[in-house]
């Protein structure tokens, strides 16, 4: 395991929360840690009004699921909040998968 993974395991270990992502037609879900970065003053539109809320998660858990990587529609849980997902960017360390970007829209 190269650099950039095991940092980001150790952030999203100490710093995460747990969640869950569920796919679009709900066959499958799998309970992970997620963390999501405080946004910053460049993220932040007030004349939106519902903001993207973006999590990172690690591919362990989906790939010791069976999960698959996660798609456009799959539902993103944090506690009470309902999100869903409009985009999954893959992280990389070198070319090992390490982890996804997950990017939604909700919050409801």
């Amino acid at each position: 395991m190269g650099y950039r993974a095991e940092r980001r395991r150790r952030q999203i270990r100490s710093k995460g929360r747990p969640m869950r992502l569920v796919t679009a037609n709900k066959i499958k879900s799998v309970e992970l840690v997620g963390y999501a970065p405080p946004p910053t003053t460049a993220t932040i539109d007030a004349t939106l009004p519902v903001q993207a809320f973006i999590a990172q998660i690690l591919n362990d858990e989906l790939s010791a699921a069976g999960y698959g990587p996660p798609l456009k529609g799959d539902r993103l849980f944090d506690g009470v909040r309902d999100y869903t997902l409009t985009d999954a960017s893959p992280v990389y360390d070198g070319a090992d998968l390490c982890g996804w970007t997950l990017i939604t829209a909700g919050g409801t």
